[in-house]
């Protein structure tokens, strides 16, 4: 997608205060701000004026900030952050679960939200590093470089993140690979991520690619160390 992997932000926030607060310290970091006040809008938005980085309230008049999310990754691959002022882990399992890539919960430091959304454009940077040209395990055909990968022959359509977080795994198959390491690898956070980002997607993943999801033969939880992945 054209100008994807710039440094345009679609703000998606009813709040005309957060709108102003936001546009002002994300211009002072560096990024260009584009707003919408409803779901709607922004899905308007979206195809016509693509962002590297979609910043979504869940909070929203029209729609549901989770069915918002949910309708854009029907369009999109764009990175999502939901911002929340529910801190509870229900709300943050169902943003990651509808689509989105990370959250932040209000209020926040406009300088860790820039943080994270370098982190990021970091990521749309950094696609193409060399890799292996195909990595097979079990039903699984992974090719990093075409990111594709096909599950018993037929194309699995993936997010950017859980494309990543595949080829994270696949790079190391049969070795175990902890969040933490993994949350610097896919996410580029060092302090900022938090664990539960890997566990959601590793879940989603795993609806994606394994025959049976509630019991995985080859994306599989080492306790209380990581992940990996096996033939």
């Amino acid at each position: 997608m054209h100008g994807e992997c710039d440094r345009r932000v679609l703000l998606v926030e009813d709040d005309p205060a957060v709108q102003r607060v936001l546009a002002i310290a994300l211009s002072e970091e560096g990024f260009r701000l584009s707003v919408a006040g409803e779901g709607r809008q922004a899905l308007e938005l979206l195809p016509r004026e693509p962002v590297a980085v979609m910043l979504l309230d869940l909070m929203l008049p029209d729609l549901d900030g989770l069915e918002v999310c949910r309708r854009v990754r029907t369009l999109s691959e764009v990175p999502i952050i939901v911002l929340t002022a529910r801190a509870d882990s229900h709300d943050m399992v169902a943003g990651l679960e509808s689509g989105a890539d990370d959250y932040i919960v209000k209020p926040f430091v406009a300088k860790v939200l820039a943080a994270r959304i370098r982190a990021l454009l970091r990521r749309c940077e950094a696609v193409r590093r060399t890799h292996p040209a195909v990595v097979s395990v079990g039903p699984m055909e992974i090719m990093p470089a075409e990111a594709v990968v096909r599950c018993d022959g037929s194309p699995v359509s993936l997010t950017r993140t859980e494309f990543r977080l595949i080829v994270a795994l696949a790079e190391r198959p049969g070795e175990v690979v902890g969040r933490d390491e993994l949350l610097r690898e896919v996410w580029g956070y060092e302090f900022l991520g938090d664990g539960r980002l890997v566990d959601v997607h590793i879940r989603r993943l795993r609806a994606k690619v394994e025959r049976d999801p509630s019991h995985p033969r080859h994306l599989v939880t080492v306790r209380g160390l990581g992940y990996k992945l096996q033939p």
